[in-house]
């Protein structure tokens, strides 16, 4: 699973500025540390406040949905809505002086929302029941996120992913993403997955066939130097839920979507 390192968030973190878009380099304001002298937040409260802010609740199938008229759905309307005025503005700027933009999205709660999984494993990860989760493509859209990607490529923006997911979870997440409506640039060439035993050569400094010692950020900022420096494109805006998503540059802007229920460092 991309979540190696996974804890529950220290705070729900709802509030907008807590989901706003960061600047280039700027990826860490607002992040929180776990590190106090001080009792923590009491677990249980947590949890609650957690279920608030996703609006929490179990379909006819005993599947739990966040509902689309919770904070955390607001919050998402507000981003995208600022997202999508950013990206007309940047495609414009970029076309017109012959550059070729693109815009990277990481997959989980990213783009797909994995909170069944979180409620339903009490927050913990476990990688025998991550990959059967994974595998069943079933998981909804994060609210606004299928949309957000087709309006970038309606502006003549190059797509690309780039997830901690899997070569061997490949199939389900292009299955998955597809039936949410995300069906742009689901290609190997656009898509880009930990090859654990293959790892590509851009990523020599932390990672050779068999051996990988990358950390989230050298993983996922090394994609985006690829893309930029060997593919000749020019990141406009980065779509991640955590900030080892967004930090290590390659991005002209960064965009932060709430997550409260694990943290990745």
């Amino acid at each position: 699973m991309r979540k190696s390192h996974r804890v529950v968030a220290a705070g729900a973190a709802c509030a907008l500025a807590g989901v706003a878009l960061y600047s280039a380099g700027a990826a860490t304001a607002g992040q929180s540390t776990a590190n106090s002298t001080h009792e923590p937040y009491n677990m249980g409260q947590l949890v609650k406040d957690i279920d608030t802010y996703y609006g929490t609740t179990a379909d006819g199938n005993g599947v739990y949905q966040a509902s689309p008229d919770s904070p955390y759905a607001k919050d998402l309307t507000q981003l995208d809505a600022d997202a999508k005025r950013y990206i007309d503005k940047a495609a414009r700027k970029a076309h017109r002086h012959g550059e070729k933009p693109a815009v990277m999205f990481d997959i989980d709660d990213t783009l797909l929302l994995s909170l069944d999984y979180e409620k339903r494993y009490n927050y913990t990860y476990n990688p025998t029941t991550w990959n059967d989760y994974v595998n069943r493509a079933d998981r909804p859209a994060v609210f606004g996120s299928p949309e957000l990607v087709r309006y970038a490529e309606s502006k003549g923006v190059e797509v690309f992913y780039n997830s901690g997911l899997s070569e061997a979870q490949r199939a389900a997440a292009v299955a998955n993403l597809k039936k949410v409506g995300a069906d742009v640039n689901l290609d190997a060439d656009h898509m880009f997955l930990k090859d654990k035993a293959n790892p590509p050569a851009y990523l020599s400094d932390c990672a050779t066939p068999g051996t990988w010692n990358c950390t989230t950020v050298q993983y996922k900022s090394g994609t985006r130097q690829h893309i930029e420096d060997d593919l000749g494109y020019e990141i406009i805006a980065n779509f991640g839920d955590q900030y080892s998503d967004l930090n290590g540059g390659y991005a002209d802007r960064t965009y932060k979507i709430p997550n409260p229920t694990y943290f990745v460092s």
